[in-house]
């Protein structure tokens, strides 16, 4: 599967839907989000939520520090 993720055309493993892709980037439970072609997607919603060929996401991770 290719998608455009941040900006950046990737070949990915076959992924059903954006909870496979988060387990795939390895993204925390918190303190992450995932938009896809231009809508945030609620966490609640990323098992339900399927990905196709050529999907553009945004994968923002919040990072701390003082």
């Amino acid at each position: 599967m290719r998608l455009n993720i941040n900006g950046e055309f990737r070949d990915t493993p076959p992924l059903a839907n954006l909870a496979d892709l988060a387990a795939w980037l390895d993204l925390p439970a918190f303190g992450s989000a995932i938009e896809l072609n231009g809508v945030v997607i609620r966490r609640a919603e990323h098992p339900a939520t399927t990905l196709k060929e050529g999907d553009r996401l945004e994968v923002v991770r919040l990072v701390g520090g003082g």
